[in-house]
């Protein structure tokens, strides 16, 4: 389980073709932190790190991950989001992320707006329909609240904290971003549709 509280950025070194598979390398001081086997968001996205040193690390991404997450276009120099799971203990101080992407988003437009800077993302219906003013919301595995959403797309605002220590801060119109909706808006859908539905 994450938190979506981004603790460092790392770059891509390589991302290697294996079929429909791929290997990803990324280059990162926090990797001297990991052994094989442990747990890393990337983008938002849970990897299991292999091949770990002081300085990268390297996962297997899996066909399905690529289909569902901007990880697949990604390229050698790339700056990624990297956060570890949260220790039993720890401070939960963004909110439950659990590195399962949900679909992919575009950003669609970046307006200044005093020191913050508002960001609209375009998504599909069927995410959109998790998404609510004031709710949480992971993109590329960062923690944030939604500061509006309609029919097409959801607003957030970020601080100068989120723009300098993220990846988030280099958001151009038409970059593809990794959204992972609250967990817990499908939980209720899921309870609900059961109550509806039973006789």
């Amino acid at each position: 389980m994450f938190t979506g509280l981004v603790e460092a950025t790392g770059t891509v070194a390589a991302i290697e073709q294996v079929g429909e598979d791929a290997r990803l390398s990324v280059s990162t001081p926090l990797a001297a932190e990991l052994a094989d086997g442990d747990s890393i968001a990337v983008n938002g996205v849970c990897l299991t790190a292999r091949e770990a040193t002081p300085s990268s690390f390297s996962a297997d991404v899996m066909a399905e991950t690529l289909r569902r997450s901007s990880l697949g276009p990604l390229g050698a120099g790339d700056e990624v989001n990297l956060e570890l799971p949260v220790r039993a203990g720890g401070r939960l101080g963004g909110h439950v992320v659990q590195g399962h992407v949900d679909g992919v988003g575009t950003v669609a437009t970046t307006t200044d707006e005093g020191f913050a800077r508002v960001v609209r993302v375009a998504a599909a219906e069927d995410l959109l329909r998790y998404i609510v003013e004031k709710g949480s919301i992971a993109i590329d595995g960062v923690s944030l609240t939604v500061s509006a959403v309609d029919d097409e797309a959801f607003e957030v605002s970020l601080i100068p904290e989120t723009l300098e220590r993220t990846t988030l801060g280099g958001f151009e119109p038409g970059r593809s971003v990794n959204l992972e909706v609250d967990v817990l808006a499908k939980y209720v859908e899921k309870l609900v549709n059961r109550t509806v539905e039973a006789p």
